[in-house]
């Protein structure tokens, strides 16, 4: 998962692009990057870190320009490598630049074609880079000096033709403007909005609305499954689906664990999305646990505060913080190795004692993934006195890897694949544990924009939407994905960096 902004302006755009990241950083905290267009040329900084420290005074000086993209980065197959931080560009044709988020499930075969067709050669394993010189090699068919948008529609058409996968794109191509694209599917989210200034109006696409609202920039619409905009560097907007069939079936998990709450994607509000969760999982917990005498419901901060709070109103029981959070820590969850995560859980949450000394609390949290934290957070409840501790997941149990752009680990490192909840509950060691099902948490999101019948929900159902994955496939993406392989990558890299360093005298 990743966060991406884009924005054609009257002005600089650079500290509105910061900006946005930075209230995107949730989406990403492996590596940032901003590249801008001045003078017909690309200035750009990325590396690995966070917003904050990527970017520094003499570097937001340099990056110049009216228009430009940003990119924070969440590594999808476990390498956290800077060589792979994003945005990417191509010098052919006129100079691209891109920001990628999600993930394409045919960019091996992708990245074959492109060598022996167009003779492409791509550096990285990311497929952010492929699906950049896809994009090139089809704008570069036009011998035209200067595209038109027809130009622009019909290299994404043919796009849409060849990629699979899920893709919410901000390309900048020099001399022309930014390009932004979603896959036929809208599994990505991708909204964009506008702000009219004295010298005309501004456009900008970002990942989530807040991103938008931080800026100051009005809220327009989501870019719709299979659209691209072509908004020249003059503000000129032009707009065209690309793509023969389209379905409109965004991955739920957006609503589940990754958007912010103040945000809004297709049309729907994820904090009111999370509300819904909550009602409907009270209502669950009242009608299948109603022998249990919980005392008070607790949530795991913070995602799955908004939806506890529901269910203790459903279940009428006290609501309280036993959990503090200390904001420093990343989010588990997306820490690339399993040692990681693990060591990071105690730092990252404090257990507040008389909210759990000789009392029975229901835990509430998002969803249950590795269960390496929930594990470690029953303990902790019971540490601080918990009588009985009760685990409730506000998503069904998450059995499948994803391949639209989620690090869902390999099948084997999900604690609820082949298990029933059963044998979860003893796994993690709480006195009993309780699932949203999958057809309340798609009424619970749908109940906010009705016109949405479908969600990309394989990580609980194994239903891959884009209907090309197979068992081959998710036995390749085992093997880049499982904590084996991540840990052997971390090392290589680590050698690769301490022999350079070595050879050149730097870190000294």
């Amino acid at each position: 998962m990743c966060g991406i902004v884009g924005i054609v302006g009257t002005s600089p755009v650079n500290q509105a692009i910061y900006d946005g990241l930075t209230v995107l950083q949730h989406r990403g905290q492996d590596a940032a990057g901003i590249i801008t267009i001045d003078n017909n040329t690309f200035s750009l900084r990325k590396a690995n870190g966070l917003v904050k420290d990527v970017f520094h005074t003499r570097h937001m000086k340099r990056l110049q320009g009216n228009i430009g993209i940003g990119h924070v980065r969440y590594p999808t197959a476990g390498s956290s490598s800077s060589a792979e931080a994003q945005p990417f560009y191509v010098n052919s044709p006129f100079g691209i630049a891109m920001a990628h988020n999600g993930n394409l499930t045919n960019a091996e075969e992708l990245k074959e074609r492109l060598f022996t067709k167009a003779r492409r050669h791509v550096n990285t394993t990311s497929d952010s880079e492929v699906l950049l010189n896809i994009l090139a090699y089809e704008l570069g068919r036009s011998d035209k000096m200067k595209l038109e948008p027809a130009d622009m529609f019909n290299a994404i058409s043919e796009v849409n033709q060849q990629v699979s996968g899920g893709y919410a794109t901000i390309a900048m191509i020099i001399g022309h403007g930014i390009l932004a694209f979603r896959d036929p599917h809208g599994i990505r989210p991708l909204v964009f909005g506008k702000r009219e200034t004295e010298r005309g109006v501004e456009y900008m696409f970002a990942s989530e609305s807040v991103a938008l609202s931080i800026d100051g920039f009005e809220f327009v619409r989501d870019v719709a499954p299979g659209e691209a905009i072509y908004v020249t560097e003059d503000g000129q907007f032009h707009s065209q689906i690309c793509a023969n069939k389209t379905m409109h079936a965004p991955c739920i998990f957006e609503f589940v664990y990754f958007a912010r709450p103040d945000s809004n994607i297709d049309n729907m509000s994820v904090y009111a999305t999370r509300v819904n969760m909550g009602t409907k999982l009270g209502e669950k917990i009242k009608r299948e646990w109603a022998d249990k005498d919980i005392d008070v419901v607790i949530p795991i901060p913070e995602t799955s505060c908004d939806i506890a709070l529901e269910i203790a109103s459903v279940l009428e029981l006290p609501y309280r913080q036993g959990f503090v959070k200390n904001r420093y820590i990343g989010r588990t969850f997306i820490m690339p190795g399993q040692e990681q995560r693990k060591k990071s859980v105690r730092r990252k949450l404090n257990a507040i004692d008389r909210e759990f000394a000789g009392k029975n609390v229901l835990l509430v949290d998002d969803s249950i993934v590795r269960g390496t934290t929930s594990a470690q957070i029953v303990e902790m409840a019971r540490d601080a006195g918990a009588k009985n501790v009760y685990f409730a997941s506000a998503a069904p149990e998450v059995r499948f890897p994803n391949v639209y752009g989620i690090d869902m680990p390999s099948a084997a490192e999900l604690i609820a694949h082949g298990r029933d909840v059963e044998d979860i509950n003893a796994s993690i060691g709480s006195d009993g544990l309780i699932y949203q099902s999958i057809s309340d948490l798609k009424d619970a999101v749908a109940l906010e924009n009705p016109e949405i019948t479908r969600f990309e929900t394989s990580v609980f159902d194994g239903q891959y939407i884009t209907g090309d994955v197979n068992q081959d496939y998710l036995n390749r993406i085992d093997a880049l994905r499982n904590d084996s392989a991540k840990s052997t990558r971390e090392k290589a890299m680590s050698a690769s960096l301490e022999l350079h360093n070595q050879e050149t005298g730097e870190g000294e």
